[in-house]
């Protein structure tokens, strides 16, 4: 049997197959440090594994609206007002299983077969092929290193055509770590407003920021991208709630219906206990106190990784101020060999780096063959060694 045409092209995950690559080598009793992590190394805080308790003992299993519970969607709308200064009512709010799961709800319900959909890159690598599947075009603007791999006003509006329908911004960036200030979005906001278009604004790393920085919403800029933006976000990263599977977005009344009808075919609700363990996430005090020490700790993570690589003959790095990514520039070591292997771009030398026993993740899986990621999502003590076998594969190269 065949499968479908829109299926079969879509492609593997290049995160996941290192992953496995690393695995198969500790299963094998090989050390390996891993630095492809794309989620928080805490666990879930207590009072939302409480919470989670709770809702099983008092019978919270059952089926709940497509959207979301009314409690969870009254708990969202109150932290755009508290984080972002955005106002939303409830039936504006769609509560999915998991940020990925609303961004291809989102995509369904605004792009059409043959729709134009711009992609800065670097992008996360899940961004296309939710577009492929959406029957959208994926129009690449490759960023420039010197701006901080953020794609610029100018850059923006050059990419517009007539079949342009939505841009799909990620800030705090995954992979590289930028973050687009207050004047850079507003800036991009006037191009988007000018153009007549939408946006996906994915904001999942919205409360990792380093360094004085703050994010911003571009549906904050005015009321026009308010009513031209779906926001995106949910739980995994600001809670450490990976696994339990929650996204939700905020859009125009009529998209958010079309995007709960859709899902009322596709997935339904997310998990009831989910949805009511993250009610307490989002009302007790107990999460801005897991935040901010969890922001510290990566903070001191990311401080030391920079300063790690700063010296590091023959790559690059520019200094991320969000998420828990950095995004190095190794193009400047491809030509060289490592045990007879020549290495021409991010993938060889991602595969030559894992015999040295350390995992990164190619920048070509994210539209940048010339860079790695590393997360620090990991302890420092990993950090220490992994960079170390890193250094040492380096020197080694010939």
């Amino acid at each position: 049997m065949n499968v479908s045409k829109k299926v079969s092209g879509i492609a593997p995950s290049l995160t996941l197959e290192i992953t496995a690559k690393a695995k198969k080598m500790k299963a094998e009793g090989i050390s390996v440090i891993g630095f492809g992590a794309g989620e928080p190394d805490f666990n879930t805080p207590q009072y939302i594994i409480d919470s989670a308790k709770k809702a099983l003992d008092t019978g919270f299993t059952k089926y709940t609206p497509a959207a979301g519970t009314p409690e969870l969607k009254k708990a969202i709308c109150e932290k755009f007002l508290k984080d972002n200064g955005l106002t939303y009512e409830p039936n504006q709010i769609v509560v999915s299983s998991g940020a990925k799961s609303s961004l291809y709800h989102a995509i369904c319900a605004l792009v059409d077969e043959g729709d134009d959909v711009i992609l800065p890159s670097p992008y996360w690598l899940t961004y296309p092929e939710l577009v492929k599947l959406a029957g959208g075009n994926c129009i690449y603007v490759q960023t420039k290193r010197e701006n901080g791999f953020k794609i610029t006003a100018e850059e923006l509006k050059q990419a517009v055509t007539p079949k342009t329908k939505c841009l799909i911004l990620n800030s705090p960036n995954n992979p590289t770590g930028a973050i687009y200030t207050e004047k850079e979005i507003k800036e991009i906001a006037k191009v988007v407003e000018e153009a007549g278009i939408w946006v996906i604004s994915d904001e999942i790393y919205e409360k990792l920021v380093y360094e004085g920085e703050k994010h911003y919403s571009i549906a904050s800029v005015n009321e026009y991208l308010k009513e031209h933006t779906v926001i995106v976000n949910g739980m995994s990263k600001t809670y450490a709630m990976t696994g339990w599977r929650l996204g939700y977005l905020a859009a125009p009344l009529d998209v958010a219906k079309a995007v709960s009808s859709m899902q009322s075919h596709t997935t339904s609700n997310a998990c009831s206990i989910t949805q009511y363990a993250s009610t307490t996430a989002l009302t007790d005090a107990e999460g801005d106190k897991f935040i901010e020490k969890m922001q510290k700790v990566f903070d001191e993570r990311r401080k030391l990784m920079i300063e790690e690589l700063s010296d590091v003959e023959g790559i690059v790095c520019i200094k991320p101020l969000g998420a828990f990514y950095v995004f190095i520039d190794v193009s400047g070591l491809y030509g060289k060999t490592f045990e007879g292997t020549v290495i021409n771009g991010s993938l060889s030398f991602a595969d030559c780096a894992l015999k040295k026993g350390v995992a990164l993740i190619p920048g070509i899986a994210f539209g940048d063959d010339n860079c790695i990621r590393l997360s620090y999502a990991i302890s420092i003590e990993d950090i220490k060694e992994g960079l170390s076998r890193l250094k040492a594969f380096i020197k080694e190269l010939k």
